[in-house]
C-alpha cells in the first residue's frame, strides 16, 4: 500500500479532502488520475491480509502523527492530507507546486478544512466554543501616570551615529571609541536597510519582493567591505567574506535551531530548500579551493597576475550561479522550495518612505563604515585583536546583526523555515554574489583582490558546509544540534584569535 493508496481513500470519502483540493487551485480529477498511475507502478501485489506500507506511505503517516501530536490530537484525515501536500517529492505535492501555493496557504487551508484540527495548541486555545459569542480584543490598557513608553533599542542606538561622527570627524578621539560608537551606529542602520527592503517587498510582490531581499540582505557587510578595499585592506576583506559565511552557517543556524528547539522536541523544516543551499556552499568551496591550489603550485611572484585573472573568471562563474539560483528560487520553482515573505510588523511602509528610509540608511552605514575601517587597525592592536578575528568575527556579526536577530526571532515564534531562509540564503549571497562583486571592485579600485584565501579559512568553510550539511538534510533537527554548531563556531573564533 503507497501513500498515492491513502490519498485516494481520503478522497473517496465524506471527508473534506475534493473541497480542499478544489481551495487550492488542484483539479481533482487530474490528481485522481495522476494518484491511480503512480498507485499501479507499485511492487508485487498481495491480498487484503497481507498488503504493506511502502516507505513513502510510513513517511507519510509518521509525518501526519507527528502533526497530530504538535496539535494535541488524535490523526485525523487533515493530518494525512497535510503531510501529502507538504511532501515535495509525493505526488501531490509536486501537483501543488504547479499551482504556486506555499506551505502557509497550505496550513491555513487544511485548518479551515478541518475546523481548525490542524492548528496548535495556543490557537485552539484561543479559539472560541460552539456557540459562544465571538471574542472581540480587548483595548490596549491607558498608560498608567508616571509610567514611560520603552524607546525601541534601534532609535537608541541610534544615538550612535551623531556620537561616532563627533568623535572621529570633530574631536579627533582614540581610535578604539571611534571604532566602538561606529559599530554601535552600524547596528540599526543595517536594521533599518532591512526593514524597509521587507516593506517594499510586500508592495511589489513575492518575485519582486524575493529580489529586492536577495539583492539588499547583505548590503551594509558589502558597504564595509568596499570601504576596507578602497582603504588597501584585502586580507580584511577576505577575512570578513569568510567569516560572514561562518556567522551565518554555525552562529546564526545554531541559535535558530535552539531557539525553535525551546517550543518543540523536535523542529521540522524544509529538506529540499537546506540541500540546495548546500549544495551551493559546496560549490563556494570549489571556488576557494581551486585559486588555493593553484597558488600552492605556483609561490612565485610572477603568479599573482594569473591568480588574479584566475579569480575573476571563477568570479564570474559564481555570479552566474547566483543568477541561476534567483531563477530557480523565485520563479521556476518557488513553491517547492517553500518561498515566503517575511512577516511585517504593523502597517505597511509606502513606497516613498520606504524608499527614503533605505536611502538614509545606505548614506549612514557607508559614513560609519569609514570611520570603522579607519580606525579598525589602530583599536584592534590597541585591545589586542589581531586583523584575521576581526575580519573573521567582529565586522560579520556587526554587519548581519540586524538580520541575525530577525532569523532566531522568527525561528522561536516557529517560523524555522524562514530562520533557515535567512542564515543559508544570506551565506549563499556571501559566497556567490558579494565574493565575486568584490573582485570585480578591487579591479576598478586597483587593489589586488583575488580570491586566494588562507588555508585556514579555506579549511574552516569546508568543514563548517559539511556539518551544517549533515545537520539540515534529513529537514530534522533539535536544540542540541545547535548547540553543536555553536561548538563549531566556538572552535573558529578561537583559532582565529591565535592566528
Amino acid at each position: 500500500m503507497g501513500a498515492e493508496h491513502i490519498v485516494l481513500a481520503l478522497l473517496g470519502t465524506d471527508e473534506p479532502g475534493p473541497l480542499l483540493l478544489e481551495r487550492l487551485g488542484l483539479d481533482l480529477g487530474r490528481v485522481r488520475q495522476r494518484l491511480e498511475a503512480s498507485g499501479r507502478r507499485g511492487g508485487p501485489r498481495g491480498t487484503a491480509d497481507d498488503l504493506a506500507y511502502t516507505s513513502h506511505a510510513k513517511r507519510l503517516i509518521e509525518t501526519a502523527s507527528k502533526e497530530a501530536r504538535e496539535a494535541g490530537t488524535g490523526l485525523t484525515a487533515e493530518h494525512l492530507l497535510l503531510a501529502a501536500l507538504l511532501e515535495p517529492r509525493g505526488t501531490l505535492g509536486k501537483l501543488l507546486a504547479e499551482t504556486g501555493a506555499g506551505p502557509d496557504r497550505v496550513r491555513a487551508e487544511v485548518a479551515r478544512s478541518g475546523g481548525g484540527s490542524t492548528a496548535g495548541p495556543a490557537n485552539r486555545a484561543a479559539r472560541p466554543a460552539a456557540g459562544a459569542a465571538p471574542a472581540h480584543p480587548a483595548p490596549a490598557p491607558p498608560h498608567a501616570p508616571g509610567r514611560r513608553r520603552r524607546i525601541p533599542w534601534r532609535l537608541m542606538l541610534l544615538a550612535a551615529v551623531p556620537v561616532s561622527m563627533v568623535l572621529g570627524y570633530i574631536v579627533h578621539a582614540p581610535a578604539v571609541w571611534v571604532f566602538a560608537t561606529a559599530c554601535l551606529g552600524v547596528l540599526p542602520l543595517a536594521g533599518y536597510m532591512g526593514e524597509a527592503t521587507e516593506h517594499l517587498g510586500h508592495r511589489t510582490g513575492p518575485t519582486i519582493g524575493g529580489l529586492l531581499n536577495a539583492t539588499f540582505g547583505n548590503a551594509a557587510e558589502l558597504i564595509i567591505a568596499l570601504v576596507a578595499l578602497r582603504a588597501g585592506l584585502v586580507e580584511l576583506v577576505k577575512a570578513s567574506i569568510t567569516g560572514s559565511i561562518l556567522g551565518n552557517l554555525l552562529l546564526i543556524l545554531g541559535l535558530a535551531l535552539i531557539a525553535a528547539g525551546t517550543r518543540k522536541s523536535e523542529v521540522r523544516f524544509n529538506r529540499t530548500n537546506a540541500g540546495m543551499s548546500a549544495g551551493m556552499l559546496a560549490l563556494s568551496v570549489v571556488a576557494l579551493v581551486f585559486p588555493a591550489l593553484f597558488h600552492a603550485l605556483h609561490p612565485e611572484a610572477a603568479g599573482r597576475l594569473s591568480e588574479l585573472h584566475m579569480s575573476e573568471a571563477v568570479a564570474g562563474i559564481l555570479i552566474f550561479t547566483y543568477a541561476c539560483s534567483l531563477l530557480f528560487t523565485l520563479r521556476t520553482h518557488r513553491a517547492l522550495l517553500g518561498g515566503e515573505a517575511h512577516p511585517v510588523d504593523g502597517p505597511v511602509w509606502g513606497v516613498g518612505k520606504a524608499l527614503a528610509i533605505l536611502g538614509a540608511a545606505t548614506v549612514g552605514v557607508a559614513i560609519e563604515s569609514e570611520l570603522l575601517v579607519h580606525a579598525a587597525t589602530e583599536a584592534t592592536e590597541a585591545i589586542g585583536l589581531s586583523p584575521v578575528f576581526l575580519g573573521l568575527i567582529v565586522i560579520p556579526i556587526i554587519g548581519n546583526a540586524a538580520e541575525h536577530a530577525a532569523a532566531v526571532v522568527l525561528s522561536a515564534k516557529g517560523q524555522i523555515d524562514l530562520g533557515l531562509q535567512i542564515a543559508l540564503g544570506s551565506s549563499t549571497q556571501v559566497a556567490l554574489l558579494v565574493a565575486p562583486l568584490l573582485v570585480f571592485a578591487g579591479l576598478f579600485m586597483g587593489q589586488d583582490m583575488n580570491l586566494v584565501f588562507r588555508p585556514f579559512e579555506v579549511l574552516a568553510l569546508g568543514m563548517a558546509t559539511m556539518v551544517t550539511a549533515i545537520i539540515t538534510l534529513d529537514g530534522e533537527s533539535h536544540w542540541f544540534e545547535g548547540v553543536q554548531l555553536l561548538a563549531v563556531y566556538a572552535m573558529v573564533a578561537v583559532g582565529a584569535f591565535f592566528l
